[in-house]
């Protein structure tokens, strides 16, 4: 596991959202353009909160069928929650639900939502079922599911500390995950640190080119070089080559 950011590191990379620190990561060539974050088939429950940043502590859950060793779902795992303490915080929760008919239940609701963030975890990211909305976004708590369910089902945790899988996105204990309305993004903690200050060099000239589409002195002509230097910028790569 890498080392945890600073916190003057995170809190500087918490203000981005997620599409600027997407692009900043590019820059850095670390993977290819098509990894690193969830697609599709996760979404965001709640726009509204803004941008949601922490380490993960993965789990498998099962919510199809009932638990193998027939013991009480998951509110008595005491062994779940002392391994999420030991993880570095503040924590997301990710938990892929790897039953023959995934989300057909809900892990994860009001209680469960309260229960984590007493543990300093401030959300979660499943493969599978969310409920009780209205009073997890209530309590500020970030939640990014497959779907909605009414009912839990046979929720129980399988096992825990492992690698998972999201929406595409592989995912190991302790990662940095990023997350907002757009979806669910992984950021390599070796860059980490510098990403806020590639993202604002891209922001720098995005907001040149935007504040020119919007004055009444657009014309193509004064486009082009404004638009050159972003797709320059972006393709020169971090550190820049000389």
């Amino acid at each position: 596991m890498s080392t945890p950011l600073n916190p003057e590191q995170f809190d500087a990379l918490r203000r981005l959202d997620v599409c600027a620190a997407a692009n900043a990561i590019e820059m850095f060539r670390v993977r290819l353009r098509n990894e690193g974050f969830a697609d599709a088939r996760v979404h965001c429950q709640f726009p509204r909160l803004g941008t949601m940043l922490g380490y993960a502590a993965t789990v498998r859950v099962r919510t199809s069928s009932p638990p193998i060793e027939g013991r009480e779902a998951y509110l008595d795992r005491h062994d779940w929650w002392e391994h999420v303490l030991r993880l570095p915080a503040p924590r997301v929760v990710v938990a892929q639900d790897i039953g023959s008919r995934p989300a057909l239940g809900a892990c994860w609701g009001e209680v469960h939502a309260n229960i984590l963030k007493a543990l300093n975890c401030v959300g979660i990211v499943t493969s599978g079922a969310v409920r009780d909305l209205p009073a997890v976004e209530a309590l500020g708590f970030h939640l990014f599911s497959a779907s909605v369910a009414v009912s839990h089902a046979y929720a129980h945790i399988v096992d825990f500390g492992g690698p998972v899988e999201i929406a595409g996105l592989k995912i190991e204990p302790g990662d940095l995950l990023m997350g907002d309305a757009h979806g669910i993004l992984s950021v390599p903690l070796d860059i980490a640190g510098t990403i806020p200050c590639v993202a604002e060099l891209i922001l720098e000239k995005e907001r040149k080119l935007i504040a020119l589409c919007q004055s009444r002195e657009f014309s193509l002509e004064k486009l082009r070089p404004i638009l050159r230097e972003v797709v320059d910028l972006k393709q020169c790569g971090w550190p820049p080559q000389r």
